[in-house]
């Protein structure tokens, strides 16, 4: 079993809807988020997964985020954009974009460079 992991990085604000505190303000992060996918057989090559592809892959996902507010993009505009909600859609959406030859096993979510939040299915 091979597991390939990519991090990559966005900025954006959020408020915590119904949170009894600060966050539910809005505020802002650099958002550190990691994706790792597992995978048995390998290419002609030799590579379970290119890197570069994984990479763009999680781009294209991420530039959505990327300097907006979160409560305005969907699905956030409906669910609170916690670390927890934005790990899981991250997720479903990468499910989406990557190939059969790989499973992707775990999304990790960083608010801050001490709080790490990782989904996995």
């Amino acid at each position: 079993m091979y597991e390939l992991t990519v991090k990559d990085h966005f900025d954006a604000a959020h408020a915590l809807r119904g949170y009894p505190g600060q966050c539910s303000a809005l505020h802002g992060h650099t958002w550190d988020v990691e994706v790792t996918v597992r995978g048995e057989s390998l290419d002609e090559v030799g590579i379970v997964y290119d890197f570069k592809t994984l990479k763009d892959d999680l781009g294209v996902v991420l530039a959505d985020y990327d300097h907006v507010s979160l409560n305005d993009v969907a699905p956030f505009d409906q669910v609170n954009a916690t670390a927890e909600n934005l790990a899981r859609v991250v997720y479903e959406r990468l499910v989406a974009r990557v190939g059969g030859s790989v499973r992707v096993t775990e999304v990790a979510v960083w608010e801050s460079p001490v709080a790490r939040l990782v989904y996995r299915p």
